[in-house]
């Protein structure tokens, strides 16, 4: 692995929330198998849409109230017809499956990760 250090201010820059995944829906339209996520970040942050390709290991019912680990501070990303207002973090397996980042217990919509 390259040295690829970033300085402590660097890492500041980087807004890394939590939020409440509280719509999911197809996303046929995905150049690889997605599904759209409305996500609650609470009152400072509000609502804001990611598309993720989560497919292979979570199902949409299972998605619905479960609370996941974003960048919430990216530009908007025009993917299709959708625009992305967020990058939801996941770790990526060997056959490319995505597992999300989620605390181990339930805390307040748009906390910070410090």
């Amino acid at each position: 692995m390259e040295n690829n250090h970033i300085s402590w201010s660097d890492f500041e820059k980087v807004d890394i929330r939590v939020g409440t995944i509280i719509a999911v829906n197809d996303f046929p339209e995905a150049r690889n198998p997605a599904y759209q996520l409305t996500i609650d970040f609470g009152e400072k942050i509000g609502i804001k849409k990611s598309s993720a390709q989560i497919t292979k290991l979570y199902q949409k019912e299972d998605l619905i109230g479960k609370q996941i680990i974003s960048v919430v501070n990216f530009p908007k990303k025009q993917i299709g017809k959708f625009m992305s207002e967020c990058l939801v973090l996941g770790l990526v397996g060997k056959e490319k499956e995505i597992t999300l980042l989620s605390p181990d217990f339930k805390v307040k919509n748009g906390l910070r990760l410090a």
